[in-house]
Protein backbone atom coordinates (compact mmCIF):
# COMPACT_ATOMS: atom_id res chain seq x y z
CA UNK A 1 0.00 0.00 0.00
CA UNK A 2 1.32 3.23 -0.87
CA UNK A 3 2.07 5.43 2.42
CA UNK A 4 0.62 8.74 0.42
CA UNK A 5 -2.77 7.02 0.10
CA UNK A 6 -2.57 6.14 3.44
CA UNK A 7 -2.04 9.07 4.56
CA UNK A 8 -4.85 10.70 2.56
CA UNK A 9 -7.26 8.73 3.82
CA UNK A 10 -6.28 8.95 7.35
CA UNK A 11 -6.59 12.58 7.00
CA UNK A 12 -9.74 12.01 5.34
CA UNK A 13 -10.74 9.83 8.13
CA UNK A 14 -10.04 12.77 11.14
CA UNK A 15 -12.14 15.13 9.35
CA UNK A 16 -14.82 13.01 8.47
CA UNK A 17 -14.80 11.76 12.73
CA UNK A 18 -14.80 15.61 14.05
CA UNK A 19 -17.88 15.90 11.28
CA UNK A 20 -19.48 12.91 12.80
CA UNK A 21 -18.42 14.09 16.36
CA UNK A 22 -19.70 17.81 16.44
CA UNK A 23 -22.80 16.95 14.91
CA UNK A 24 -25.37 16.71 17.75
CA UNK A 25 -28.48 13.76 17.66
CA UNK A 26 -31.76 14.29 15.84
CA UNK A 27 -33.89 11.13 16.55
CA UNK A 28 -33.28 8.77 19.56
CA UNK A 29 -29.30 9.58 19.74
CA UNK A 30 -29.60 8.69 15.20
CA UNK A 31 -27.55 11.69 13.62
CA UNK A 32 -26.72 12.67 10.36
CA UNK A 33 -23.56 10.66 9.38
CA UNK A 34 -20.92 13.42 8.23
CA UNK A 35 -18.01 10.79 8.38
CA UNK A 36 -19.54 8.98 5.08
CA UNK A 37 -18.82 12.17 2.99
CA UNK A 38 -15.04 11.86 3.40
CA UNK A 39 -15.73 8.08 2.89
CA UNK A 40 -16.95 8.63 -0.58
CA UNK A 41 -14.25 10.70 -1.18
CA UNK A 42 -11.39 8.23 -0.44
CA UNK A 43 -13.20 5.88 -2.31
CA UNK A 44 -13.79 8.55 -5.42
CA UNK A 45 -9.91 9.66 -4.84
CA UNK A 46 -8.53 5.93 -4.83
CA UNK A 47 -11.33 3.45 -6.20
CA UNK A 48 -8.97 0.27 -5.33
CA UNK A 49 -10.28 -2.71 -3.09
CA UNK A 50 -7.46 -3.02 -0.64
CA UNK A 51 -8.17 0.78 0.21
CA UNK A 52 -11.96 0.59 0.18
CA UNK A 53 -11.76 -2.50 2.57
CA UNK A 54 -9.33 -0.59 5.09
CA UNK A 55 -10.81 2.69 4.49
CA UNK A 56 -14.44 1.06 5.38
CA UNK A 57 -13.20 -0.90 8.25
CA UNK A 58 -11.59 2.33 9.85
CA UNK A 59 -15.01 4.13 9.42
CA UNK A 60 -16.99 1.87 10.54
CA UNK A 61 -15.33 1.25 13.83
CA UNK A 62 -14.63 5.43 14.26
CA UNK A 63 -18.60 5.63 13.68
CA UNK A 64 -19.32 2.71 16.19
CA UNK A 65 -17.37 4.74 18.77
CA UNK A 66 -18.68 8.41 18.19
CA UNK A 67 -22.37 6.57 17.95
CA UNK A 68 -25.43 7.84 19.85
CA UNK A 69 -27.98 5.95 18.33
CA UNK A 70 -29.09 2.72 20.54
CA UNK A 71 -27.53 -0.38 18.65
CA UNK A 72 -25.43 2.31 16.83
CA UNK A 73 -21.69 0.23 17.45
CA UNK A 74 -23.09 -3.03 15.75
CA UNK A 75 -25.05 -1.15 13.00
CA UNK A 76 -21.90 0.98 11.79
CA UNK A 77 -19.96 -2.00 11.85
CA UNK A 78 -22.08 -3.78 9.90
CA UNK A 79 -23.19 -0.42 7.39
CA UNK A 80 -20.16 0.99 6.90
CA UNK A 81 -18.26 -2.10 4.92
CA UNK A 82 -21.45 -3.15 3.04
CA UNK A 83 -21.97 0.93 1.74
CA UNK A 84 -18.47 0.84 0.40
CA UNK A 85 -18.44 -1.97 -1.31
CA UNK A 86 -21.45 -0.70 -2.83
CA UNK A 87 -20.48 2.63 -3.53
CA UNK A 88 -17.33 1.17 -5.22
CA UNK A 89 -19.28 -0.53 -7.45
CA UNK A 90 -21.43 2.02 -8.35
CA UNK A 91 -18.56 4.20 -8.95
CA UNK A 92 -16.66 1.88 -11.17
CA UNK A 93 -19.88 1.95 -13.22
CA UNK A 94 -20.04 5.48 -13.84
CA UNK A 95 -16.29 6.48 -13.87
CA UNK A 96 -15.62 6.59 -17.53
CA UNK A 97 -19.26 7.52 -18.51
CA UNK A 98 -20.29 10.64 -16.56
CA UNK A 99 -18.05 13.50 -15.57
CA UNK A 100 -16.93 12.84 -11.41
CA UNK A 101 -18.09 16.30 -10.60
CA UNK A 102 -21.39 15.24 -11.01
CA UNK A 103 -20.90 11.67 -10.67
CA UNK A 104 -19.65 12.48 -7.18
CA UNK A 105 -22.08 14.23 -5.74
CA UNK A 106 -24.85 11.96 -7.06
CA UNK A 107 -23.18 9.13 -5.79
CA UNK A 108 -23.01 10.45 -2.72
CA UNK A 109 -26.89 10.92 -1.95
CA UNK A 110 -27.10 7.55 -2.96
CA UNK A 111 -24.39 6.34 -1.03
CA UNK A 112 -25.76 8.09 1.96
CA UNK A 113 -29.49 6.61 1.50
CA UNK A 114 -28.20 3.11 1.28
CA UNK A 115 -25.94 3.72 4.04
CA UNK A 116 -28.84 4.76 6.06
CA UNK A 117 -31.20 2.22 4.87
CA UNK A 118 -28.75 -0.40 6.04
CA UNK A 119 -28.20 1.40 9.35
CA UNK A 120 -31.91 1.46 10.30
CA UNK A 121 -32.58 -1.68 9.22
CA UNK A 122 -29.96 -3.02 11.52
CA UNK A 123 -30.97 -1.22 14.66
CA UNK A 124 -34.78 -2.04 14.20
CA UNK A 125 -33.66 -5.66 13.45
CA UNK A 126 -31.69 -6.05 16.54
CA UNK A 127 -33.03 -3.66 19.16
CA UNK A 128 -36.83 -4.07 17.94
CA UNK A 129 -37.26 -0.90 19.12
CA UNK A 130 -38.50 2.38 17.12
CA UNK A 131 -41.44 0.50 15.79
CA UNK A 132 -42.29 2.29 12.86
CA UNK A 133 -39.00 4.03 13.03
CA UNK A 134 -37.65 3.46 9.55
CA UNK A 135 -40.08 5.97 7.73
CA UNK A 136 -39.42 8.61 10.23
CA UNK A 137 -35.71 7.73 10.79
CA UNK A 138 -35.36 8.41 6.52
CA UNK A 139 -37.28 11.50 6.55
CA UNK A 140 -35.57 13.17 9.78
CA UNK A 141 -32.14 11.67 9.33
CA UNK A 142 -31.30 10.38 6.37
CA UNK A 143 -32.47 12.57 3.99
CA UNK A 144 -30.95 15.82 5.43
CA UNK A 145 -27.74 13.96 6.12
CA UNK A 146 -28.10 12.95 1.84
CA UNK A 147 -28.28 16.75 1.67
CA UNK A 148 -25.62 17.62 3.79
CA UNK A 149 -23.21 15.23 2.37
CA UNK A 150 -23.98 16.21 -0.94
CA UNK A 151 -23.11 19.66 -0.43
CA UNK A 152 -19.91 18.87 1.09
CA UNK A 153 -19.18 16.98 -2.14
CA UNK A 154 -20.04 19.63 -4.49
CA UNK A 155 -17.73 21.66 -2.43
CA UNK A 156 -15.31 19.91 -1.23
CA UNK A 157 -14.61 17.01 -4.50
CA UNK A 158 -13.32 19.73 -6.81
CA UNK A 159 -11.05 21.26 -4.18
CA UNK A 160 -9.51 18.49 -3.06
CA UNK A 161 -9.26 17.43 -6.63
CA UNK A 162 -7.33 20.81 -8.00
CA UNK A 163 -5.06 20.00 -4.39
CA UNK A 164 -4.08 16.17 -5.62
CA UNK A 165 -3.58 17.42 -9.00
CA UNK A 166 -1.16 20.13 -8.05
CA UNK A 167 1.07 18.20 -5.39
CA UNK A 168 4.41 16.42 -6.84
CA UNK A 169 5.85 13.52 -4.83
CA UNK A 170 8.64 14.56 -2.75
CA UNK A 171 12.07 13.25 -4.39
CA UNK A 172 15.30 13.85 -2.67
CA UNK A 173 17.80 15.81 -3.89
Amino acid sequence: MNTKVLVILSLLVGIGTVLHTVIPGVFFGVKPDMLLSMMFLGIILFPQPKYVVLLAMATGAISALTTQAPGGQIANLIDKPITAILFLVLFLLVKNKVNNKISAPVLTAIGTMVSGAIFLSVVLFFLGAMEGGFIVGMLTVVLPAAAVNTLIMIVIYPVVEGILKRSQPITSL
